[in-house]
């Protein structure tokens, strides 16, 4: 995809965010996900990763469920051009065995070939006794501190720092070992810097994770991020809803039913706008009403009905 062509659509898709309805929203990322992917180049120079990982935390659940998918995709396709890129340069690197040499040589010189080449190994979690130590303190006061465990695992301190506070959200009511949940923040920090690199996204991405982790109605999501039932790339990407425990989003479901029947109210008691556009006949004569479908915390969603054609929408 051309730089240009890429920075025109994503600032087409910021306007639609912010004032079209979310069927256009939706159009422009499902033509985003349908090109090909941009090199990382093209994504910092237009800021396009940032743009569509905002919309991630969308209330709408297509808009957040396509931006996932794209960013997911983005990254996956940056990853493996980095692969390629490393393995061509120690492709490089190595030295072309001598055919005059006799096989233990050249052996001895291939094997110290590949030693100069290979990438410095990352600082191990723990020794590996602890892997099997199951902890026997108080789970619920289970902190990085208390755990004596070592986060200074990538030379970068806010990104230590991360290490340590998705330790205290996997550790929250576990046994498992000082160990095991070292290594499983190492390696969901390490996915969420690859997704969002050292913005206000990956800080914000971190606590919102560590939260969802430490919900005491929520204890399943901690075990399948321990037993790699949930990934690390997928966790990081996870929206707000697929977090959340089977009876949160049963408790939401029924609100939103509860505030959408609450919302049928007779035409005469909805307001008439002649800023919304109906999105079929594009007269501008809708009738709306907003009512909070969901928790508190998220944006009022508005029911629009088109007085020329009957059509009908709603958006948050």
């Amino acid at each position: 995809m051309d730089e240009q062509v890429l920075s025109k659509r994503i600032r087409t898709l910021t306007k639609a965010v912010a004032s079209e309805p979310p069927s256009v929203v939706i159009q422009l990322l499902e033509e985003l996900k349908a090109d090909k992917a941009p090199t990382e180049e093209q994504l910092r120079s237009t800021k396009a990763g940032v743009a569509v990982g905002k919309l991630r935390q969308n209330p709408n659940r297509d808009i957040a469920r396509l931006a996932s998918e794209i960013v997911s995709k983005w990254r996956k396709n940056v990853d493996a051009a980095k692969e390629s890129k490393k393995r061509r340069l120690e492709e490089s690197k190595s030295p072309t065995p001598n055919k005059t040499e006799s096989p233990a040589s050249g052996s001895s010189t291939a094997a110290s070939g590949s030693t100069a080449a290979a990438p410095a190994v990352p600082k191990p979690p723990v020794s590996s006794s602890a892997y099997g130590a199951r902890y026997e303190g108080d789970p619920e006061k289970r902190h990085f501190r208390t755990d004596k465990v070592d986060i200074s695992r990538t030379g970068n301190k806010t990104r230590d720092g991360s290490i340590g506070v998705l330790y205290n959200g996997l550790a929250y009511r576990r046994t498992e070992s000082v160990g095991e949940i070292l290594q499983k923040a190492m390696e969901v920090e390490a996915a969420a810097f690859a997704v969002y690199r050292d913005t206000n996204e990956y800080a914000k991405k971190i606590r919102g994770l560590m939260t969802s982790l430490k919900r005491k109605d929520n204890p399943e999501l901690g075990q399948r991020v321990l037993t790699g039932e949930i990934s690390p790339d997928k966790f990081v990407v996870m929206t707000d809803e697929e977090l959340a425990s089977e009876a949160q989003r049963e408790r939401d479901r029924a609100l939103e039913r509860e505030n959408m029947l609450k919302a049928q109210v007779p035409m005469a008691q909805k307001s008439i706008s002649d800023s919304l556009q109906c999105g079929k006949c594009k007269e501008k004569k809708v009738s709306y009403s907003q009512a909070q479908t969901r928790s508190a915390d998220e944006p009022m969603t508005t029911f629009c009905e088109c007085t020329v054609c009957g059509h009908r929408w709603k958006f948050s």
